[in-house]
């Protein structure tokens, strides 16, 4: 199979430039970097991809076993690796796909070599001594109102999620970005996204980690920010001046500014 056409492979920057894998969220695809992207691949080789059932990566190697897991998005962003043979990467996960990082980092320590996690969160649903956001109920009533109605769960849910009502061209985006996704395989990636419980992994981590969060994010609240820096030993937090989920979007020059810091200082 051509991993490169199948998942919508883009590499732009400098050839022998350090490796940044950016893998984006539940809903969305690559366009999600590009207010970012073009300035990272100023001084590194940047690698876009959607997963299977996201973008413009091919509907036909859509597998719902396999994308009911997490690990099934790991396998798509540590493909995409073996056939670029990329080394030394550093996994820039939004939302979910910080997860999904973190299990790429754990299958293959060869070629993640750092994580990036932008608004991650490792559990959705609240717990005994834990914030995620969400009681299981609001999930539940969440994900049917999604399979019932995923149009209108999309235009409804999406300028949530962004935030920014000052700016609802950035809305418009993420629901745009939404309703161009299958319904039938967003059904499955988001039960994989919501439902997921993580926190066991982040154990796992022994790379350099930056968790970035927002300022206001209903997503992924403060203390999960703080939850996911105090699991990973020796992870840096930094809390971006951005509100929503996607500061890649709403804040891409301090998004930008913190990953370039830190990878400036990684080892």
């Amino acid at each position: 199979m051509d991993i490169r056409y199948r998942n919508n492979v883009t590499v732009t920057g400098p050839a022998d430039g350090p490796v940044l894998l950016l893998a984006h969220g539940f809903g969305c695809d690559q366009n999600m970097w590009r207010l970012i992207a073009p300035t990272l691949a100023e001084g590194y080789r940047v690698v876009l991809f959607d997963y299977v059932g996201s973008g413009e990566a091919d509907p036909s190697a859509w597998d719902e076993r396999r994308y009911s897991s997490l690990e099934g998005y790991a396998l798509d962003a540590l493909e995409v690796c073996e056939e670029l043979d990329l080394r030394d990467v550093t996994f820039v996960g939004h939302s979910v796909s910080a997860m999904v990082g973190v299990l790429a980092a754990a299958k293959a320590p060869q070629r993640i070599s750092r994580l990036v996690m932008v608004a991650p969160s490792p559990r959705y649903i609240d717990d005994d001594g834990y914030r995620g956001g969400f009681s299981a109920e609001d999930i539940q009533e969440l994900l049917e109102s999604l399979e019932s109605n995923y149009l209108g769960w999309s235009a409804t849910m999406a300028p949530v999620i962004m935030a920014n009502a000052d700016r609802p061209e950035l809305g418009r985006e993420l629901t745009t970005s939404f309703c161009s996704t299958d319904p039938d395989m967003a059904r499955v990636f988001a039960r994989t996204t919501f439902l997921s419980d993580s926190r066991d992994d982040l154990k796992t981590v022994t790379v350099p980690t930056l968790v970035l969060d927002c300022n206001q994010d209903v997503i992924a609240p403060r203390e999960v920010g703080a939850y996911v820096h105090s699991a990973i030993p020796g992870s840096r937090l930094v809390t971006l001046k951005a509100t929503g989920h996607c500061p890649q979007l709403s804040a891409p020059g301090a998004t930008v500014e913190a990953v370039t810091e830190f990878l400036a200082t990684a080892s």
